[in-house]
């Protein structure tokens, strides 16, 4: 069977031997979900402790006076790498709840249909 060419059977759930369903896509399980969670929420604590050194080493870096120009340009070089390193930050607290919030669905489901 090559690569490219879809599984002629599928399981009673919907997927082949090797856990991918018709599309070729492995299905989510609550178990992975939260091991996902747990990966993004300690790079959400890594990239906020990295803000926090950013935020605190920026602060002690006084701006240059002599030229309007320059601490223009001071100003914006600040903001951007502030602002980049929160909002990396903030992506991976949001893909952390998700996560979080995908896995007890996916286990409130499990255990409706089992109840079933």
């Amino acid at each position: 069977m090559s690569e490219n060419s879809k599984p002629d059977t599928l399981a009673a759930n919907g997927t082949d031997a090797n856990g991918t369903d018709a599309n070729g896509q492995v299905p989510p399980t609550p178990g992975r979900c939260f091991r996902g969670s747990l990966i993004a929420g300690g790079l959400s604590f890594a990239m906020y402790g990295l803000n926090q050194a950013i935020i605190h080493a920026l602060e002690g870096v006084p701006l240059p006076n002599k030229s309007v120009a320059a601490a223009n340009i001071a100003v914006a070089v600040r903001t951007l790498v502030v602002g980049m390193s929160t909002l990396i930050t903030a992506i991976f607290v949001i893909a952390t709840v998700g996560l979080l919030a995908l896995g007890v669905q996916l286990l409130i489901q499990q255990k409706q249909t089992e109840a079933k």
